[in-house]
Parts: C-alpha cells; sequence; structure tokens
C-alpha cells in the first residue's frame, strides 16, 4: 500500500513537470544508428554503471530473441545510447534504467528526448526497485524526479485493466519483472468530450503513450547471456519461471503496442527518414525489395 502511494504521488509530481527547452535541429545519424532502424533494434539508455548497462543489454537481449521466436518482429542486437551524443530520431524504443548516481543530460539531450517522445517514441523508465516499494521503502523515486524533470511528460494513470497493453499480443493481467506487485503508469486517459489538443500524446501518436513508468526490474527478467540462458533469478522454482514468462510476455506486448500503434504515425515522417537515411540507403532499400519481388516470381 505505501509503494503505491508512492507511486501515485511519483505520478502527481510528473503530471506537472515543465517541458525542456526548445529543440535544436540534428544532426547527421551515425551508421550504427542507422543501422538499428533499419533492424527495429531496441535502445537503452546508458547510465554509466557497468553492471546495469551490461543487464540492459542482455535484458533487451533477451527479449529480442524472443520476438524473434514469437512474432514476426527481428529486432537486430541492442543499442547502448549516450543521450548526450547520440541522435534518437531514427530510434523507436528506449528502455531507460534509473541509477541513484546518473548524471542528468544535458540541456540539448532533453531536447532531443522531448522530440523523440512527440515524434512516436516511447521510453520505458524502470526505478528497478520493486521489492523495496513492496516493502515501503523510499525507492528510487527522487531519482526519477531528477532526471525526468525537464521531460515533456503527459499526466500519467495506472494502466486500466482494458488498456492495449494488457492485449497487444498476449492477454495480461499483470506486468511482473524481477519484481512483482507495482503499478505500470501511462498515459492518462483523456475526459470524455476533449478536443484533439487536449488529449495529449494519444491523438499525436496513434494512441501510444510516450513514456511507460514501472519498478519491476524488467531487463534482468529478461537477460540472456551467451549460452541464451537467464543471468539473474526471478523468484523460487516453478513460480519463478512462470514470473519470467509472465514478464517476457510482457516485453512482447510492450514492443508490439509501440511498434502497431505507431504504424500510422510512422508513414507521415517516411520522407523524413528516408532522407536522413540517405539516399544510398534508400536506393538499397528499394533495390533488396525489387529483388525479393524477383525471386518470388513464378
Amino acid at each position: 500500500m505505501i509503494g503505491r502511494m508512492f507511486s501515485a504521488a511519483l505520478a502527481a509530481f510528473l503530471m506537472a513537470l515543465p517541458a525542456a527547452a526548445q529543440d535544436t535541429p540534428p544532426g547527421d545519424p551515425a551508421p550504427q544508428l542507422a543501422a538499428a532502424a533499419r533492424q527495429v533494434a531496441l535502445a537503452h539508455v546508458l547510465t554509466g554503471d557497468p553492471e546495469v548497462d551490461e543487464a540492459a543489454r542482455q535484458g533487451l537481449d533477451g527479449l529480442s530473441l524472443e520476438l524473434t521466436l514469437r512474432t514476426t518482429v527481428e529486432p537486430g542486437p541492442p543499442l547502448g545510447i549516450d543521450v548526450d551524443q547520440d541522435d534518437l530520431s531514427l530510434l523507436t524504443f528506449l528502455y531507460w534504467p534509473v541509477t541513484p548516481d546518473q548524471p542528468a543530460p544535458s540541456p540539448q539531450a532533453y531536447a532531443r528526448l522531448n522530440r523523440f517522445l512527440r515524434s512516436g517514441g516511447v521510453i520505458l523508465f524502470d526505478t528497478r526497485d520493486g521489492d523495496v516499494a513492496m516493502a515501503g521503502g523510499p525507492g528510487s523515486g527522487a531519482d526519477l524526479q531528477r532526471l525526468a524533470a525537464p521531460l515533456d511528460i503527459p499526466p500519467l494513470a495506472p494502466v486500466p485493466e482494458d488498456h492495449v497493453l494488457t492485449r497487444s499480443f498476449y492477454l495480461l493481467q499483470d506486468f511482473p519483472g524481477r519484481w512483482q506487485g507495482n503499478p505500470l503508469w501511462v498515459e492518462a486517459s483523456a475526459p470524455s468530450g476533449d478536443t484533439p489538443p487536449a488529449a495529449g500524446f494519444r491523438t499525436r501518436n496513434d494512441g501510444v503513450s510516450p513514456v511507460v513508468i514501472g519498478a519491476n526490474d524488467w531487463a534482468e527478467a529478461w537477460a540472456i547471456d551467451e549460452r541464451g540462458l537467464p543471468t539473474h533469478q526471478v523468484g523460487r522454482g516453478i513460480e519463478g519461471e512462470r514470473q519470467r514468462e509472465l514478464a517476457l510476455r510482457f516485453g512482447i506486448n510492450l514492443i508490439m503496442y509501440v511498434l502497431t500503434g505507431n504504424y500510422k504515425s510512422d508513414q507521415v515522417h517516411v520522407p523524413a527518414l528516408l532522407d536522413r537515411l540517405g539516399r544510398a540507403e534508400a536506393d538499397a532499400f528499394a533495390d533488396d525489395r525489387f529483388d525479393d519481388r524477383w525471386d518470388d516470381r513464378p
């Protein structure tokens, strides 16, 4: 109960956060970012903590593998993002593990992050302290507030029972990670009769919340080593493995929600994306499509 009350207070704080500084035009994307965009690679924010960053990489590696095995989405290798240096315009999803010693990004980085959110990108903030929150401890709420304050975050609310995240691929009632029982926060539903400008990001991003916030440490539940084996214990025995499976199902639901919800909005940005990928990349993409059609001829 205390953990949920704390989460509610955190959400109320985030509802009133100011927007960041004005956007500045991005530069040309790095080759690895262009490759990540083509491969629908999942990305994580580099925190400066080697253990946390490695767990995030292994977690997205495990989730990418399960997406490839279970769905038509086949992500490339996960990508670590330095928000102070890297262009975000070609990315769709960012996993952001919150750490106590993580330095706040620069004003220019916050401008890029706000542009990312407004153009259909989604950030999963994971405070990773679900065990502490459930026990009534202070948790990492202050660290999240410090890092999220300059972001243009809409009003938030716990995921309702009929939310798309509960049924985008699997039918789910909870969203466990290494921990469970903590609320998951998304953009609050607009009051009945709201005009599109007051309805928030959903009208621009096909119903997708720009941020998802929780404390269940999903990366460590998804994480695998180079042999494909889990790297962290989740629960105990059969119940623990069931919890890990549900964590993977949440991850799959989340990525399908991000990708399918953004489909129509992404089409608006296709010319700009092709321009930023470069004409050579666009021509190669067109050649590949031609070759595929030729190979499928009767």
